[in-house]
């Protein structure tokens, strides 16, 4: 992937997920370090509500329409959410008002977590909110491999 061609072939995305990966670990690590000194329901709470705020309400608006089609709002609500931007905004205040903790850990937990182990990367607006290969993408999938395998390169991402 370079600025000119935004897409990701499986190699690259593997990359990709091992270095969010390994700030799980770190993150995972440095909280379990430090459980003694870790608020619970601060934790809880903090790890959750990127979820309640920026998933739910669009999960829920997707299975009740049918046909995915819903408002690019829910897509906003995910991305602001599941922005490492947000979050780390959202610690630097928190720290600002009460001073810092080991149960901030919660917010790279959850963003680390997301894109190392399922995937979830921020959402564009072309695509359904759930994860669906878009049909332009299975035809520009079909050419890529064809041409790669000339080549002995990589293929993009399968279509799931």
């Amino acid at each position: 992937m370079d600025t000119r061609n935004l897409f990701m072939t499986t190699t690259t995305a593997r990359l990709v997920r091992a270095e969010y990966g390994l700030g799980l670990v770190v993150s995972v690590a440095l909280f379990f370090a430090h459980l003694d000194e870790i608020r619970w329901w601060v934790a809880i709470g903090l790890f959750l509500y990127i979820d309640l705020v920026g998933y739910l309400p669009g999960a829920l608006a997707y299975r009740r329409k049918g046909d995915g089609d819903i408002s690019k709002g829910y897509y906003v609500a995910y991305n602001v959410m599941h922005s490492l931007v947000t979050q780390g905004l959202v610690a630097l205040a928190w720290i600002w008002l009460w001073g810092a903790e080991w149960a901030l850990l919660a917010l790279p937990i959850h963003l680390f977590g997301d894109r190392a182990l399922f995937g979830n990367f921020l959402k564009p607006f072309g695509v359904r909110f759930e994860p669906e290969a878009h049909p332009a993408y299975r035809r520009f999938q079909s050419e890529f491999t064809a041409a790669a395998s000339t080549r002995g390169d990589d293929s993009p991402l399968p279509v799931a």
